[in-house]
């Protein structure tokens, strides 16, 4: 089993002060001997966020959080079955009146994908994704 990082979990991180390595060893110490991961969803967010910060000095440090994430976890794509598997789950959803972020959606089942949990902050989308094992942190 491992945990995939929604970004709810890094911006927290981020926010706080913590480097990647910093927020990884926080995450091990919780969830103990499990293998860590990303979605390139996840990056996609983060480079979002870089992209919009509001000084010069927040953007460089944004950057270099993600620069370290990239050489410390494996990144996780989008692969066509998980994009059928997405557009799948996500029809059912709305045919239900559900409806979720579609980077959500792609995050939690690269993690359905990969037997793994997400680790997330963003307990209730998450938990609307069927058979998807969620752990707050």
């Amino acid at each position: 089993m491992g945990l995939i990082l929604d970004s709810s979990v890094l911006i927290t991180a981020e926010r706080q002060g913590q480097n990647a390595r910093q927020m990884l060893a926080a995450i091990s110490g919780k969830a103990g001997n499990t293998d860590i991961a990303v979605s390139v969803v996840t990056l996609i967010e983060l480079a979002h966020g870089a992209a919009r910060a509001d000084t010069s000095q927040r953007k460089e440090k944004r950057q270099q959080f993600i620069q370290e994430l990239l050489t410390a976890l494996p990144m996780h794509p989008v692969t066509a079955s998980l994009a059928l598997r997405v557009g799948q789950i996500d029809g059912e959803n709305q045919a239900k009146g559900i409806r979720l972020p579609l980077s959500d959606l792609l995050i939690g089942v690269t993690a359905l994908e990969l037997g793994y949990s997400v680790a997330t902050g963003n307990l209730r989308h998450f938990q609307m994704i069927p058979g998807l094992s969620v752990v707050q942190f």
